[in-house]
This record gives C-alpha cells, structure tokens and sequence, in this order.
C-alpha cells in the first residue's frame, strides 16, 4: 500500500480493493451524488470495476484518486486527489483536475479542504505541475466554497449534460502551498 500524503488528521494513500465497503458506501448514497449526476451505484458489485479504473489511472498516468483515511480512527472516509483528464472538458484537455468525495457523516468537518490543500501541495511541489483545475456544480454551495477557500479562481461557467459548473484553474505559487509530511 502506498501512503501518498499524510496531514495532521489524514492519510491520503492508494485506494485498494479491500475499500469495497467504504467505496460503496460513499457511492450508493443519494445525497452524496446530488450534484455528480445523481446515479449513485445500485450494488456493492459495481464497486471491484469502479476500484480498478481508479488503480488503472495509477499505472497508466501516475496519479489517481486516493483514498482518505482519518488517522485516530482509520476509517475510510472517502477519496480526494489529482485525476488526469484525456477527455475535452470546456475546451480543455490533456489537463489535472482536483477533486474529493466524502461520505456524508463526514461532511462539514474540514477534511475536503484538508485533503484538498495536501492533494495542491503533492500536485506543484512533487510533481512539478504549473497548474491544477478543478470543478463544481454551481448549486454546490459547499465544494465551491472549499475551492475558493484552497485558492481556486473562478474561469468561468460550462454546462455538463445540460447542468451549469464552475471552472476553476489555480496556478502554482510557490510561497501559497508549503510542504507537508509526504511518505513514500
């Protein structure tokens, strides 16, 4: 198992098949998906497929979604990190795109922005990258707002299937993201 980044309260390590509970927990539940398209899986059998896509973006791009796992309890709290897009996204492609999903008794405790800051961090300090986007639902009050609060700035508005986001685009600078403990 690889531990990418560690915080104060977090690991952020590659996700493993044995996260199968937790995967499916984050993603069979409704209110967790309200704002992603709202098709939370239907059974723990899709969750093996959706796990190897992500480990598969690990060999294929040398980055992925990585789960987070709160340090006093070591429960898996949900997945946060940097995803290479291959696909044109709003003009773009060929761009990393930071992201994070929770499950929801773990909403409105700082982990987003947590595991945001030290996903921004790995991004331009151990890999080098000039700039990192990222993307929200316009009515999701809570993930613009931790984009915002990480140093996101606001692009511009697109719509996937029919449904307005926000652009965001962050570009390194140095003296705003200073190290954090990163394990190998």
């Amino acid at each position: 198992m690889k531990i990418y980044v560690e915080t104060e309260r977090l690991i952020l390590r590659e996700i493993l098949p044995a996260d199968i509970d937790g995967m499916f927990e984050l993603d069979a539940d409704p209110a967790v998906h309200h704002y992603l398209g709202n098709n939370p899986v239907k059974s723990i059998e899709q969750i093996p497929a959706i796990i190897e896509f992500i480990r598969k973006q690990y060999v294929d791009y040398g980055i992925g979604r990585w789960a987070v796992i709160d340090k006093r309890t070591n429960d898996f709290l949900g997945w946060a990190g940097l995803k290479y897009i291959t696909e044109e996204q709003n003009g773009h492609i060929r761009y990393y795109d930071l992201g994070y999903r929770f499950i929801k008794r773990y909403w409105g405790k700082g982990f987003a922005t947590e595991a945001a800051i030290a996903t921004l961090d790995y991004g331009f300090n151990t890999l080098g990258l000039k700039e990192i986007v990222a993307i929200a639902d316009c009515q999701n009050k809570g993930s613009n707002n931790v984009l915002r609060k990480v140093g996101f700035t606001f692009t511009n508005v697109f719509e996937i299937d029919g449904v307005p986001h926000n652009w965001y685009a962050l570009a390194k600078n140095p003296s705003k993201h200073q190290p954090c403990k990163i394990t190998s």
